[in-house]
């Protein structure tokens, strides 16, 4: 059935469909909802457990469903993903239920990092290094680390704090 003949599915959801299907890289961010921007501020605190809704454990108030700039089941246990919101380019990275998140520009020259492999993620310009759980420098021509970036899970979703 095409998405012309069920008036259900809408291109957005096509294309989100397929997106999904080969892994695109940043594809997710054109997959909000046309209501709400793809990228709105999600949440997956620094070091806030994912689930906890917030830090002190209790809900968290939302006021609606929480636009998230990446599902909590899209971010590997031990690794992390790089997603694309409207204002830059993140590293979110998870530990057992802690997930955090981390400009992914690098402070050397500006280009996005990479996903993190084995615990590190590098600059893939010259070779910066940081560690995935800190975000701190280990290596390479940049000078300091990659800034935090306030996260929490909502629900199902990673959402950056205003």
């Amino acid at each position: 059935m095409s998405a012309t003949e069920n008036p259900a599915l809408s291109r957005r959801s096509v294309l989100c469909g397929v997106l999904v299907a080969l892994a695109v890289p940043g594809g997710l961010a054109a997959c909000g909802d046309a209501g709400t921007p793809a990228g709105t501020p999600a949440d997956t605190s620094a070091g806030t457990p994912a689930g906890s809704g917030s830090p002190s454990g209790g809900p968290t108030p939302t006021g609606g469903a929480a636009a998230g700039v990446v599902a909590l089941s899209e971010v590997p246990d031990g690794g992390g993903v790089v997603v694309q919101t409207p204002d830059k380019p993140l590293v979110i990275t998870r530990s057992g239920n802690t997930v955090k998140a981390f400009d992914a520009t690098c402070p050397h020259a500006g280009t996005t990092v990479r996903a993190p492999a084995d615990g590190v993620i590098t600059c893939p310009s010259h070779g910066s290094t940081f560690t995935a759980s800190d975000g701190a420098r280990t290596g390479g021509p940049a000078t300091t680390g990659l800034k935090t970036v306030d996260v929490r899970v909502e629900g199902d979703q990673v959402v950056v704090l205003p």
